[in-house]
């Protein structure tokens, strides 16, 4: 049941507005505008890095609080942070991009989170039970918990919710039937009235019972909770149209209301006195949507937290401001380049591994952040419990390698020294997003793609939604992407398996997921997904590009801010205060 959001790989730090709660980003840029680093890659071979930085791993504390802008300290019940501008569609299950989730993760808390190893842990939920063959779920509600509107928050809620995501209208980017809920297929078709494997045994207790185990049933069943009484007020099997008018004016169980949304300038909330845990200790929460420079912002107090790059340079700057305390973090994210596996050129497997040795991954993703970066290889990023180097080719930048690769593949080298086949030229129509990093990758790009004989046209997009339009349609061979937040490893794989990258339909990687998510034992699933992780990494569906390392930056009168690698900072948001 995992949500399908893809991000642009490069619209998230330095240079633009801090993205923050659900989501994460890759391939960010190095610097931003104004910070002073130079946004030329450096020249020289793959694992060269004199500009490395020795990434912080101990927060700092602010070391001179006098030098906060007035702008802060006049705000004494108020938070901003900035967020790339959502499209107003904020009902859980029905995001149109990942920031419209991190609004809907202050409106609503899940009846599970993840702990600080990525594990179930009860959130809104007082518990839950799992039954011997791992099969029936059961959760048990507060009594005294309620939605923003003091409406009571009940088992009726949840097993409409649960309902709801398997109606066959719904369309919204998590697939409930994954799960396999025991009779859920014959609702969806249909055939049924009612789910047979819902049970609401009493108004604070629910089960659900599934056809076969899954690992990561708890964290998908325990989501988001929707109030029946208003998001089912409406409802008819097969029509949920009805919800589109309500999507803009959502009412959750989490520590935020709504207040107001202003697109292109801000997303105004206002503390839940019904929040289930006690109202939060910050009164009203801005999430700053307009763009600009966030070291602007954070020097002039217009922002209270911001994120960047984990370079040296900016740490220093960061620490020079004294009224900032710094928080190292590295989000449960990857980068990859998205291919489209249905133009001929890419179909073959020998030329998407030429493309990755002939690309200097190392100058772009780690030299030119001064360290703060890591290049990637395989679908799980390195703080996840799957991940592993056990047979997992590096692909380490060897322009002679892809060359060698290429004319294997039939692909021989032209008068104009692009290589053709069959009358074609090797060309990569390449779409990313408008930063300082898609800079970077671009005059990289050009000079390794021209020495290997592969012609390329970057397009570049100022607006997301644009380049997706532009993928959806199918005019492009590259597109630079990041995922959201990966709570298990199985969310990281899913691409792999759904259909969503057409021309890509491997029986052994169904097979194994599946069998990764057929026992909780972690060290089974370990095992099953080293063996996925290599095929991926020698087939290469799409071609894995980086992990960023970053930095959270927040006003040192902010007390017990913390930053999830799984949710971001909407976990310990409701326990923020401001210190006066």
């Amino acid at each position: 049941m995992k949500k399908r959001i893809a991000y642009a790989s490069s619209l998230l730090l330095a240079s633009s507005l801090v993205l923050s709660a659900c989501s994460g980003g890759e391939d960010a840029s190095p610097a931003d505008n104004g910070s002073g680093t130079s946004v030329n890659a450096p020249s020289g071979e793959a694992g060269e890095s004199p500009a490395a930085s020795t990434v912080l791993s101990e927060p700092v504390v602010a070391s001179d609080m006098s030098k906060l802008p007035q702008t802060a300290v006049q705000r004494t019940d108020t938070v901003i942070v900035g967020l790339t501008d959502p499209s107003g569609s904020f009902t859980p299950y029905f995001s149109q991009s990942g920031y419209d989730g991190n609004v809907a993760s202050l409106l609503y808390t899940s009846l599970v989170t993840s702990d600080a190893e990525g594990l179930p842990v009860a959130d809104y939920a007082d518990s839950f039970d799992v039954s011997e063959d791992g099969l029936t779920y059961t959760f048990h509600l507060p009594e005294k918990g309620s939605f923003s509107d003091g409406s009571p928050l009940t088992s009726e809620d949840v097993a409409f919710t649960w309902t709801l995501l398997h109606d066959k209208a719904y369309d919204g980017d998590t697939d409930i039937t994954l799960m396999k809920v025991k009779g859920g297929l014959a609702y969806k078709e249909g055939k049924a009235d009612s789910i047979e494997g819902i049970k609401i045994i009493d108004p604070y207790t629910i089960s659900v019972t599934l056809e076969e185990p899954n690992a990561t049933a708890l964290l998908n069943l325990g989501g988001n909770v929707l109030s029946k009484a208003y998001y089912g007020k409406d409802y008819k099997f097969g029509q949920l149209d009805y919800l589109q008018k309500l999507h803009s004016t959502p009412i959750g169980n989490g520590p935020y209301i709504l207040e107001k949304f202003l697109p292109g300038q801000e997303v105004r909330f206002t503390a839940n006195e019904h929040y289930l845990k006690g109202k939060p200790g910050v009164e009203h929460f801005i999430y700053k949507t307009s763009q600009g420079d966030t070291w602007q912002f954070l020097e002039t107090g217009e922002v209270d937290l911001a994120s960047y790059t984990a370079t040296q340079e900016n740490i220093d700057k960061l620490k020079g401001l004294g009224y900032v305390d710094i928080l190292p973090y590295t989000p449960s994210t990857y980068g990859y380049f998205q291919l489209n596996l249905e133009n001929e050129q890419l179909k073959q497997k020998e030329v998407r591994q030429a493309i990755t040795y002939g690309l200097n991954r190392q100058a772009i993703y780690v030299d030119a952040n001064q360290g703060a970066g890591e290049v990637a290889n395989i679908p799980a990023a390195p703080i996840s419990w799957s991940y592993t180097q056990e047979g997992i080719n590096t692909y380490e930048y060897n322009p002679e390698k892809a060359k060698e690769l290429l004319d294997a593949a039939g692909w021989t080298v032209g008068g104009d020294g692009i290589r053709e086949k069959d009358g074609k030229k090797l060309s990569i129509h390449y779409l990313g997003s408008k930063s300082p990093a898609t800079d970077i990758f671009i005059a990289v790009a050009k000079e390794n793609f021209a020495e290997i004989g592969i012609e390329f046209q970057p397009e570049v997009f100022a607006d997301f939604n644009a380049l997706v339009s532009k993928v959806e349609s199918k005019d492009y061979d590259m597109a630079a992407f990041s995922t959201p937040m990966l709570t298990d490893p199985s969310d990281g794989v899913y691409q792999f398996i759904d259909g969503s990258l057409p021309g890509y339909d491997n029986p052994k990687v169904k097979e194994l997921y599946a069998k990764g998510l057929a026992t909780v034992d972690t060290e089974e699933r370990k095992a099953v997904y080293q063996e996925l992780y290599q095929i991926l990494n020698d087939e290469l569906p799409v071609i894995f590009t980086s992990y960023k390392k970053s930095v959270y930056a927040n006003n040192g009168r902010l007390k017990n801010v913390s930053i999830s690698p799984y949710r971001g900072i909407a976990q310990s948001l409701p326990e923020w205060k401001i210190e006066q």
